[in-house]
């Protein structure tokens, strides 16, 4: 048993504080919004006011956030999680923000004489909670080795890719191909649809044919039905989408399927489809092919 404590406790990191309160570690955690912890402290899960007392009282506090600058404001200033690290504390932070923001943090991690791990991971929330989600690591193998029982009980794949911010490249080259994945299985579906075919059969063969991803398996329905609540936002996929095309350009790595998927994403966006799945491409394809859903 670990004492652990948990910031950012939306769609994801909620069922990542449910599978390590069954696995009977004690979890203390914080959202900006208590409304949403409300069904995990009726768990066991124990309430903290401020990111700062959850690194206070845990031996290891993980993060999840949706950018850049929401990392930012959990660690800095004098309720932040810098603010409650000491000697011998860990933190880990599972969000895909910039590698550059990530290793700034570190740095500033480490100047406490705590240390500090970008541990990103691969999966939906079925994945998580099929016991199914991969996980990245980015940071000292000392520390890594210390985190690894952890991660497992999130994860059965749990993988040490190098130094600090390396693990969110890794995250970062996955996530590109998710959207351009579902772009173009779309295409097919629409090519399917409008030469006779219809959808239900047309996802049925695609998504038990050669081109069928775990992604496509799980996402591809979403063609017939999206999800009442997105799983991945066109909002979060965008962040990703753009995070990639600004490491292609500083590495000089073309990335024309990451450029015409982000676009889509961006007249999903226009069509007022923004908190959708991002699976949501489809719909604006199909308006382009003047196929109505």
């Amino acid at each position: 048993m670990a004492n652990l404590g948990f910031v950012g406790l939306g769609v994801m990191g909620s069922e990542m504080v449910l599978r390590l309160l069954a696995r009977g570690h004690v979890v203390t955690g914080h959202n900006r919004t208590k409304r949403k912890a409300e069904r995990l402290i009726d768990k066991g899960m124990r309430w903290a006011d401020s990111p700062r007392e959850v690194a206070r009282v845990a031996d290891v506090t993980f993060s999840m956030v949706t950018n850049s600058a929401a990392l930012e404001a959990i660690v800095n200033g004098p309720d932040g999680i810098l603010a409650g690290l000491s000697s011998g504390k860990i933190f880990a932070d599972m969000s895909t923000v910039s590698p550059s923001v990530s290793r700034i943090t570190a740095s500033k991690v480490r100047g406490t004489g705590a240390d500090m791990v970008d541990a990103p991971v691969s999966g939906s929330v079925v994945t998580l909670q099929e016991g199914k989600l991969s996980v990245m690591v980015g940071g000292r193998k000392e520390t890594f080795d210390r985190l690894r029982p952890l991660l497992q009980d999130l994860g059965p794949k749990v993988t040490h890719v190098g130094e600090n911010s390396l693990a969110l490249v890794v995250k970062i080259a996955c996530n590109l191909s998710l959207a351009v994945q579902m772009l173009a299985f779309s295409e097919g579906i629409l090519l399917a649809e409008k030469s006779g075919i219809a959808r239900e059969v047309a996802v049925e063969v695609l998504t038990n044919s050669a081109i069928a991803s775990p992604m496509i398996k799980y996402r591809g329905p979403f063609v017939l039905q999206l999800p009442l609540e997105a799983w991945f936002d066109v909002n979060m996929m965008q962040k990703d989408m753009l995070l990639a095309l600004e490491l292609g350009r500083q590495l000089d790595v073309p990335m024309p399927t990451t450029a015409v998927s982000n676009e889509f994403l961006t007249a999903a966006r226009g069509m007022g489809l923004v908190k959708e799945d991002f699976a949501v491409v489809f719909d604006v394809l199909a308006s382009l092919s003047g196929v109505k859903r």
